[in-house]
């Protein structure tokens, strides 16, 4: 069975869902694990679940809290000196309608932001530094971000857009990282709708019927992100139908044309 090459994971977002999932799998393939998340009750339970088949931690965490996030990074090295890898999952989703602008909800929009991207961006400063003092060890940062990073819909433009600005800041980031010969790895999961709660807010128990079966999801993540060139692992219909084996790599070689011409010009 593959095993991520990691030692021990920090997963943000590990609660439910695809969190919840692929924290899983990770301890039954023999990684050490954190899980954090806001619900304690919930990280109690995948503690008492999967506790016995290996090594299992968590910690109570809101991520939103910007201020103390960077506390909370030293803590996680601290108590976990072995800490390798940090996987940013958590995910927040609500329907926007422009067409009645009266109904749209700026708070609610702010909040998906945040946690979808801005409380990314602070997590990424806090931890960042902790994975480059590991050098020359390769760490890792994995980001779970959506196939809609690539092709919005019309239920949610803003979650949509939180992704894809997420998109574009790892494939900058990834870059900026490769050029300075850094040690940390960034790593991209782009997931398709898949049968969870994140859906729940807006469409009730029915959200659970909507996409990939989690299980399923689950497999093929774990096999891409086990899989030599993971970089950016892809599932299901995100590879064909939502463009990332058509067009997008027709965007990322532009990225690439555009890279080089600025560094040639910077000689």
């Amino acid at each position: 069975m593959p095993s991520l090459q990691y030692k021990k994971v920090l997963v943000l977002g590990a609660t439910s869902g695809i969190g919840w999932a692929l924290a899983a799998k990770l301890v039954e393939t023999g990684t050490s694990v954190i899980v954090s998340g806001r619900r304690k009750e919930n990280l109690d339970k995948f503690v008492s679940q999967y506790g016995s088949k290996g090594n299992v931690d968590s910690a109570v965490f809101d991520i939103t809290d910007h201020k103390a996030i960077p506390g909370f990074a030293a803590d996680m090295f601290s108590r976990h000196p072995e800490l390798d890898c940090v996987w940013m999952n958590s995910g927040l989703q609500r329907a926007v309608n422009w067409a009645k602008p009266e109904t749209v909800d700026l708070d609610k929009m702010d909040l998906e932001m945040n946690t979808n991207y801005t409380a990314n961006m602070h997590l990424t400063k806090a931890f960042l530094p902790h994975l480059q003092k590991k050098a020359p060890q390769e760490t890792s940062i994995i980001y779970t971000t959506s196939g809609l990073a690539l092709v919005p819909i019309l239920h949610c433009p803003n979650y949509c857009a939180t992704k894809a600005a997420m998109h574009h800041m790892i494939l900058a980031m990834r870059q900026q990282l490769k050029d300075a010969g850094s040690n940390v790895k960034i790593i991209e999961l782009y997931p398709p709708a898949v049968q969870t709660e994140l859906h729940d807010a807006e469409m009730g128990d029915k959200g659970k019927q909507v996409g990939m079966p989690l299980d399923e999801f689950t497999e093929e993540a774990f096999a891409g992100l086990c899989a030599e060139a993971n970089e950016q692992v892809p599932v299901q219909m995100v590879k064909t139908f939502m463009g990332y084996n058509g067009w997008e790599q027709e965007r990322q070689a532009t990225f690439q044309k555009m890279v080089q011409a600025m560094k040639s010009q910077s000689h």
